[in-house]
């Protein structure tokens, strides 16, 4: 058996209601106060729901949504009681998540017919991305997958020493030239040993600190190039990895990194560490890229799959 074995659902669906307990106490807590007296939603507890949703991180694009959808249901049935705003705002978050074009991943399952599939992980740094390329592995190899990480993240020595640890701990191997090499070459020695030694899946990492979108874009562009020098189809994946408890700035990070380079999926960390999980409808909502990863707690297994049915049964749980 892997090192880390197999999480069950049942456990992860524990991890995910911790996770997220400072944002379900701060979201929740809210909401019975604004309907404190009232006996149904009107334009005063309406007010209330914006702040409430603003303050939660969701975003104003997305929070107009949602007020505007709650509107739609109050002129439709024209009463709805106060103190059901919590399960009307449940539903209509749901569904909001569920009209997005993406499609919940149902286990750290890789695609058909690609090998290896080749991921490249951007991101600033600080937003936990080494640590969550490490706890990928861990995931993958617990699937008894074959894992070759690439340290890429070449301008900072904490990168490359923190990933060589990952893949101690872990039992996969890293490609890394050291501090101050060409990020390029690294992504190319990696793949070329992932395509060598028949690999599964390649995650390179990559620099996180490049001081305008033109520097990261050329940057990027150029580990690409030398990648598809053996796989013309690759990277396969651009992971953009934000800090959950950010809020807004997290968003405004997915702005700069969707226009330097072709995101296609996120993963979202550190949620169990604040009230601001609400950034997670807000970028969802947005950028129409799926969110395939959320952390919710510091174990491997606290890296999940993100399930939109879960996490807004989970965000809306009183238990």
């Amino acid at each position: 058996m892997a090192l880390f074995g197999l999480f069950d659902k049942k456990k992860n669906k524990e991890s995910l209601d911790k996770g997220l307990e400072k944002t379900k106490h701060s979201f929740l807590s809210k909401i019975s106060k604004a309907v404190v007296g009232k006996s149904k939603v009107d334009e005063e507890v309406l007010d209330e729901l914006e702040e409430i949703l603003i303050t939660s991180d969701v975003g104003v694009d997305t929070m107009l949504k949602i007020i505007e959808r709650i509107e739609t249901r109050v002129a439709r049935d024209k009463y709805l009681n106060a103190s059901e705003l919590d399960v009307i705002l449940k539903e209509e978050i749901a569904e909001l998540l569920q009209e997005n074009n993406t499609e919940d991943l149902q286990d750290f399952n890789l695609p058909a017919g690609q090998q290896p599939h080749v991921m490249m992980v951007v991101g600033v740094n600080g937003v936990g991305k080494t640590t969550t390329i490490g706890k990928l592995a861990a995931q993958f190899k617990a699937r008894d997958k074959h894992v070759i990480l690439g340290a890429a993240d070449t301008f900072r020595a904490a990168a490359v020493d923190q990933l060589k640890l990952w893949g101690e701990r872990v039992g996969v191997p890293v490609v890394a030239h050291g501090m101050n090499t060409d990020p390029a070459s690294v992504a190319y020695d990696t793949v070329k040993a992932g395509v060598e030694q028949k690999a599964d899946v390649v995650i390179i990492d990559t620099a996180g600190r490049l001081h305008t979108k033109v520097n990261l874009m050329n940057e990027l562009s150029k580990i690409k190039r030398v990648i598809q020098k053996f796989i013309p189809e690759a990277p396969h994946e651009v992971l953009l990895v934000l800090d959950g408890s950010t809020g807004q700035n997290a968003i405004v990070q997915a702005d700069a990194f969707t226009q330097a380079t072709d995101v296609t999926a996120m993963a979202i960390t550190k949620l169990d560490g604040t009230a601001k999980g609400g950034v997670v409808i807000g970028i969802s909502d947005r950028f129409k890229i799926p969110v395939k990863y959320i952390g919710v707690g510091e174990k491997v297994e606290d890296l999940q799959v993100f399930n939109k049915r879960l996490f807004v049964d989970s965000l809306f749980s009183k238990n």
